[in-house]
């Protein structure tokens, strides 16, 4: 987002978009209800209505740091760890992250534990299921702190959810894309092109501008340092949508299919 929030494009720009931020997952709740125009979307809300636009990707090519998956456990092994799961505290921030939880579960270790909504406090979490999962900044602290959470909690095993994914089926892990209403683009007066510019142009920028938004986000606006925003940026997330990217979507899908989490998405559909 750095042209739309800094100049010297930030002014143009705000003559063709109107933002407004919120969770991922209402993000596709404003999108899906046709509050929104274009939003960045968990790729568990895409629909055929829905078309995604080229370039641009939230994904990981290994471990993500920012989506982990807390068992709690004294069991030696990891997998006899997760096979022992029965009951998920879950953060509900992201639609997608829950789903390759599932998927996890009972695609590949044939488990099917019983997911609970809770708050984002691994704690409180870990005291009522068998295993938490924690998405975005909450995750990035746990890990930070995870001596101390494990004094209060007792032994844990943690998984990234992006390297289970990855190890299991050999492909980078798909977090959101942009994606738009093509028909908001004639009432807005812009064409396909100038918005696929606008998003891959910023997000270009953006990567020139590393340590000014490591610095944006260090404390006081983040508990975590600044190596961990700075490692974070520019080796956990992949940004850029990669044929293999596409091939995960497809991929998520049809396993999210399969276990009857999501309703089928045959096609995926570009701007």
């Amino acid at each position: 987002m750095w042209d739309f929030e800094h100049p010297p494009l930030a002014a143009t720009l705000a003559e063709r978009y109107q933002l407004h931020y919120t969770l991922p997952s209402l993000c596709a709740d404003e999108l899906l209800a046709a509050r929104a125009d274009l939003g960045l979307i968990p790729i568990a809300s895409l629909t055929p209505d829905l078309a995604i636009v080229p370039n641009c990707v939230i994904a990981s090519l290994n471990h993500v740091r920012s989506i982990q998956l807390i068992v709690r456990s004294d069991a030696s092994d990891p997998d006899i760890a997760l096979r022992s799961v029965r009951s998920i505290a879950a953060d509900k921030a992201s639609r997608s992250s829950l789903v390759y939880a599932d998927i996890l579960f009972r695609k590949f270790l044939s488990v099917q534990p019983t997911f609970v909504p809770c708050e984002a406090d691994p704690i409180a979490m870990l005291k009522l299921a068998d295993a938490a999962v924690l998405i975005g900044d909450p995750a990035l602290v746990a890990l930070d702190i995870r001596p101390q959470l494990e004094d209060a909690i007792g032994p844990c095993h943690w998984f990234d959810l992006a390297h289970e994914w990855r190890t299991r089926t050999g492909l980078p892990w798909v977090a959101a894309v942009w994606a738009v209403r093509s028909e908001s683009l004639p009432r807005a007066h812009t064409s396909p092109t100038q918005l696929i510019e606008d998003l891959t142009l910023s997000r270009d920028h953006g990567l020139t501008h590393i340590e000014d938004i490591v610095r944006e986000w260090a404390p006081p606006r983040l508990p975590l340092s600044e190596d961990t925003i700075r490692n974070y940026l520019t080796h956990n997330i992949q940004y850029k949508l990669e044929p293999e990217c596409i091939q995960t979507i497809q991929l998520f899908r049809q396993y999210a299919d399969e276990i009857g989490a999501l309703p089928p998405l045959p096609d995926l559909r570009f701007l």
